[in-house]
């Protein structure tokens, strides 16, 4: 092994630690309980749905959270907040709760899809994960999840990367304590993902209980 192999190897891991680090040192807060306890009132109580939202990288994690809440027995959506201004407002109703995601809790997009989503609907309450307690976003929120603001990896300290870390998985956190809450079982699994590797997986656990 060259040095330039020794070299990166060493600079991979010192990444996975300050990921890793990263992770460890998202505040775990009782904001967590409500936040489960108001998606799953909103949801399985109240019959409305989740709706995800963020701009740019965030904007993917809200996808991808929207996605993994549905598989998992939370109808939800995700609403690009450019978008909203342009008609796509409309998939708010009654019993929504909508669940923002900006890391400086200043994204302009984010700020103003919370003031429109008010106007339409005054009651819609909405969480938000950001890396800045101090921002209008987090100070407007009705749940608020820090991710602990972690200094990003990328060698110029601008790109999201160990923030979007965090991110993803404080959204991981909210799936699996609303399915535990939810009491989501394989079978529940099974009707919501028929195809692939995990359906056939989820039919076989639904089965062998």
């Amino acid at each position: 092994m060259n040095l330039t192999h020794t070299v990166m190897i060493e600079n991979i891991k010192e990444l996975l630690r300050k990921e890793a680090e990263a992770v460890e040192n998202i505040p775990v807060t009782d904001q967590y309980q409500k936040a489960v306890d108001a998606i799953y009132r909103h949801v399985h109580v109240l019959g409305g749905k989740l709706v995800t939202s963020g701009m740019g990288k965030a904007g993917q994690i809200a996808m991808n959270m929207a996605t993994t809440f549905c598989s998992t027995g939370v109808p939800s959506v995700f609403l690009h907040p450019s978008e909203a201004q342009h008609g796509d407002l409309g998939v708010f109703q009654k019993n929504d709760i909508l669940l923002l995601i900006s890391n400086s809790g200043k994204t302009t997009e984010i700020v103003e899809l919370t003031q429109l989503a008010h106007k339409l609907n005054a009651d819609l309450p909405f969480i938000v994960i950001s890396g800045n307690p101090d921002s209008p976003l987090a100070k407007a929120a009705d749940i608020f999840l820090s991710t602990g603001n972690p200094k990003e990896v990328c060698l110029l300290g601008m790109t999201p990367t160990t923030s979007t870390t965090a991110m993803t998985v404080i959204g991981d956190i909210l799936v699996v304590e609303t399915m535990r809450k939810s009491k989501f079982t394989a079978l529940d699994y099974s009707k919501r993902h028929h195809g692939g590797y995990l359906g056939q997986k989820s039919r076989k656990l639904s089965t062998e209980k």
